[in-house]
C-alpha cells in the first residue's frame, strides 16, 4: 500500500490580499490537511510592501528564525531575491514537474538551471471592451482579433467620433503599460543573461511609440492613480482597457453592465516575434531552504499547485484566480459561457493566451528601469523622439543600477 510521507508540522506562510492570496492559500491548506492531518498551516497576512520589508530585513540579517516556511513574492521581484540571496530559497527542480506549468513562469524562478518556487497565479492579459460603444461605432467583436496598435487607435478614433467616449484610460506614471507591450513583443528591459537592454530593444521602441500614438491621437483618458485608472472603465467613462486577467473581478462588480462587455486578445507589435498575448503582475509561492519544514512545505505545493486541478476549479470560480498549471484549462470551469462577457468563455481565453506569453527574464531591476521610464515618459508624449527618450531611460537607469 502507498503511503503519503509522514509529516507532523506546523506550516507558516507569509501573504497578502487577504480576498485573493490568503483565502487562496487557505483553501490549499483545508485540502492538504484532509490527507495530512498532523500539518497545519499558519497563514500570516501582511500588507504586500510588508512583506517585501520582511524578508529583505531578515535575508540580509541572515536571520533564519524571523522567516517564514513559505512566502509569496511578485513575479518581477523573484530574480532580485533569488541572484541576492543565494541559497536562501530551497530549488524544487527534483521534486516539481515544471513542464506542467505556463513556461514564462517557470523562467521567472529559474537560476542556473535550477528551479525554484511553485508557479501560482498568472496576470495574462486581455483587451476588455464594452460591446455596446463597439457596436454604436459599428464594429464587431471580430474585428478586435489579430490587430496592431495602429488599428486600436483607427478604432478608438471612429469610436469616440460615434461615441463621445474616449478608447481607453491610462496612469502615464505607471509602467505597466510598458511592461505590457514590451513582453508581448519577446523582450524585457534586459537580455536573456540578465544585462541591460534598453537601446536597441525594438519591442521598447514599440511598446513607447505606441502609448505616445495613443496620446498624441487622442483616445487615452489620462488617469492619476489606481483608483482614478479603474473608476474610468468601470463608470463607463472609456470603451476598452488593457490590462491583467486579475482586473475580471471588479469588472463584473458592476452588475448593471452585464452583457456589455467582451474580451478580446491584446493588439500586437509590428515586429517579428510579436504576439497578441502578454502578462501584468502575477506572483509565486517559495520555500526558505533553512526552514525546518521544508519538506512538509515543499511537499504540500507540490501536492496541491503542481497536482490538484479541482483546486485550480474552485479559486477560478471564487476567486478568479487563473493559475498557471496548464492542465487546469481542461475543468468545468474553464469551459463556462459567461453571460456578462455576452456568453463568451472567457476563462477558456484567457488560459489559452496564457500559454503563449512569451518567456522572458525579469532581471533584479525592473522597478528601477520603470522609474526610469515614467521620468521619460512626459517628454516622450510631449513631442521628444522616441530615439532620445531611449537614450535618456538607457542613461537613468545605468546610474540606478550602478
Amino acid at each position: 500500500m502507498a503511503a503519503a510521507p509522514a509529516f507532523a508540522a506546523e506550516i507558516t506562510i507569509w501573504c497578502w490580499d487577504p480576498n485573493f492570496n490568503v483565502a487562496i492559500m487557505r483553501e490549499a491548506g483545508e485540502r492538504y490537511t484532509k490527507t495530512h492531518p498532523d500539518v497545519t498551516f499558519n497563514i500570516v497576512d501582511f500588507a504586500k510592501a510588508d512583506v517585501e520589508q520582511k524578508l529583505q530585513t531578515a535575508l540580509a540579517s541572515g536571520t533564519a528564525s524571523a522567516l517564514p516556511d513559505i512566502v509569496l513574492i511578485e513575479d518581477y521581484g523573484a530574480q532580485k531575491y533569488l541572484q541576492s540571496f543565494p541559497g536562501a530559497f530551497a530549488p524544487m527542480s527534483d521534486k516539481v514537474d515544471y513542464s506542467g506549468f505556463a513556461p514564462y513562469k517557470v523562467e521567472v524562478m529559474t537560476v542556473d538551471g535550477k528551479v525554484y518556487g511553485m508557479p501560482f497565479d498568472s496576470g495574462v492579459t486581455g483587451l476588455f471592451y464594452r460591446r455596446d460603444y463597439l457596436e454604436q461605432a459599428g464594429f464587431k467583436p471580430q474585428d478586435l482579433q489579430n490587430i496592431t496598435w495602429d488599428r486600436y487607435i483607427e478604432i478608438g478614433k471612429a469610436v469616440e467620433a460615434k461615441t463621445g467616449k474616449k478608447m481607453t484610460t491610462q496612469d502615464l506614471n505607471n509602467g505597466g503599460m510598458t511592461r505590457i507591450i514590451m513582453q508581448s513583443g519577446n523582450a524585457w528591459y534586459f537580455d536573456k543573461d540578465g544585462e541591460l537592454a534598453v537601446e536597441g530593444n525594438a519591442a521598447l521602441k514599440g511598446a513607447l511609440e505606441a502609448q505616445a500614438k495613443m496620446v498624441k491621437a487622442g483616445i487615452v483618458k489620462p488617469a492619476t492613480g489606481w483608483n482614478d485608472y479603474v473608476k474610468a472603465f468601470t463608470s463607463g467613462d472609456v470603451a476598452s482597457v488593457v490590462t491583467g486577467v486579475w482586473i475580471t473581478g471588479t469588472i463584473k462588480a458592476q452588475t448593471d453592465q452585464s452583457g456589455k462587455w467582451g474580451v478580446a486578445p491584446i493588439p500586437k507589435l509590428d515586429i517579428p516575434g510579436a504576439v497578441s498575448a502578454s502578462n501584468l503582475g502575477g506572483s509565486s509561492w517559495y520555500v526558505l531552504a533553512k526552514s525546518k519544514q521544508k519538506d512538509a512545505a515543499i511537499d504540500f505545493l507540490n501536492a496541491i499547485y503542481a497536482k490538484d486541478l479541482d483546486f485550480y476549479q474552485k479559486i477560478l470560480t471564487e476567486r478568479g484566480a487563473v493559475g498557471s498549471l496548464m492542465a487546469a484549462r481542461t475543468g468545468d470551469a474553464y469551459q463556462k459561457a459567461d453571460p456578462f462577457f455576452g456568453g463568451e468563455k472567457v476563462w477558456q481565453q484567457f488560459s489559452d493566451w496564457l500559454g503563449k506569453v512569451p518567456a522572458v527574464n525579469y532581471g533584479i531591476f525592473t522597478n528601477e528601469l520603470d522609474n526610469a521610464v515614467t521620468a521619460n515618459m512626459a517628454d516622450l508624449t510631449g513631442g521628444k523622439a522616441v530615439d532620445d527618450v531611449i537614450k535618456a531611460i538607457d542613461e537613468q537607469a545605468k546610474l540606478q543600477i550602478q
